[in-house]
């Protein structure tokens, strides 16, 4: 069954439910989330749903990632550019490269599975990552820094992936042109962003009601990850274009003072359906997944994809030791602990062609590791935070 009215209904309202007994209990949404999708399958009590890439990618990704990039200020995202930018991309590579590694020589992994498992599980996803730091109250840096890398790793990984699965499937591309292939997907998902950005904010220049402000974002939103995707671009990086190019210039120059209330208010609450929506599903999906003789196999994958993380930021890290973006070895290992795994793995797993290599073991292993991601790392985070001062102790009640 699609994902239906009735069906969108009964999540809704379980996750109305989580929300509430989760915030009673001081435990993170997701978390609850996730664990309430599996119990709901493994009592026969969930709506026969399938998460598959294009629900992911056409659905969920788009206003997940231009809500978080619309409140990405720019002036603050300049000064810290540089050590982003090379944890978004030298720190991809990075983790893949440890990650594939590890598969193939601690879990037998051949080669072409091991590459495809690592690219795609290399990057942090933005949709845990910020789901988590805004339940725990993180602002000001160290936000920024975390939610920045996610989004644009993001789409380093989409495209990285995208490259990597046509060579081992056979495209027989030469060095040259994989190189080639990455910088127009790249350079063309942002050209696609900036052109739809800046034909929204043109149009909600010309209007005066907050509703119809409201809709040209949404049409901002899914029009550049579309557009992108269809040229066989960037979507994620299209609407990550899309939504810092409206969040900067739109509130002060082209979005009335009622739709600048509006517009925040409206993506709030996007963010929080589709965040409620795909961890239920992640968690359902999860459940149905798991395989107890791919146990080792999914062990080894966390310990070399937490071991490909820890190469990854602290050594990016090491550039900008002796300089003004230096980042302090606490917030290392909150970068690092706090590089949470989610919807855009999901998504590139189950997007694989049925005749992919080890296919099954890469999906089934890949559920695991968010698994793991998820609820172990998402139940630790906040109590790390709060142990290195990050953010304020709650007093006992």
């Amino acid at each position: 069954m699609d994902l239906s009215i009735e069906n969108i209904e009964i999540l809704l309202l379980v996750a109305a439910v989580v929300a509430t007994i989760a915030q009673r209990l001081r435990l993170p949404y997701t978390v609850g989330l996730v664990l309430a999708g599996g119990v709901m399958v493994l009592t026969g009590l969930s709506p026969h749903i399938h998460l598959t890439k294009h629900l992911i990618f056409t659905a969920f990704l788009p206003p997940l990632i231009f809500e978080a990039a619309y409140f990405i200020p720019w002036t603050e995202l300049r000064r810290d550019f540089g050590p982003i930018t090379l944890l978004a991309t030298v720190g991809v590579l990075i983790a893949t490269a440890v990650t594939a590694a590890g598969m193939h020589f601690g879990a037998q992994w051949a080669w072409p599975s091991a590459l495809l498992f690592g690219v795609l599980i290399s990057a942090t996803d933005p949709v845990s990552v910020i789901a988590t730091f805004k339940e725990a109250g993180v602002h000001g840096r160290l936000r920024l820094l975390v939610e920045a890398e996610s989004l644009f790793n993001d789409g380093t990984a989409a495209v990285l992936f995208a490259v990597v699965s046509s060579v081992v499937l056979g495209a027989g591309m030469s060095a040259g042109a994989i190189a080639l292939s990455f910088c127009v997907t790249v350079a063309g998902g942002i050209l696609c962003g900036a052109l739809v950005g800046a034909a929204a904010l043109l149009m909600i220049g010309r209007a005066t009601d907050h509703l119809v402000e409201i809709s040209f974002t949404v049409v901002a939103a899914y029009g550049s990850f579309l557009l992108a995707e269809h040229f066989h671009l960037s979507g994620v990086l299209a609407t990550l274009t899309a939504g810092m190019l409206i969040g900067n210039i739109g509130p002060g120059r082209a979005i009335t003072d009622r739709g600048r209330e509006a517009v925040g208010a409206f993506w709030e609450y996007a963010a929080f359906l589709a965040n409620s929506l795909i961890f239920l599903l992640i968690g359902m999906r999860g459940a149905r997944e798991s395989s107890v003789s791919l146990l080792i196999p999914t062990l080894i994958a966390i310990l070399v994809v937490l071991l490909g993380r820890a190469a990854a930021v602290y050594g990016c890290s090491a550039f900008y030791a002796r300089t003004a973006q230096r980042i302090s070895t606490s917030r290392q290992h909150i970068l690092f602990w706090g590089g949470l795994r989610g919807a855009l793995a999901l998504a590139l797993a189950l997007g694989l062609p049925p005749d992919t290599p080890g296919r099954s073991e890469i999906l089934t292993v890949t559920f695991g590791v968010v698994a793991f991601s998820i609820i172990v790392q998402g139940l630790t985070i906040t109590p790390l935070l709060r142990r290195l001062g990050e953010i304020e102790k709650k007093p006992h009640s």
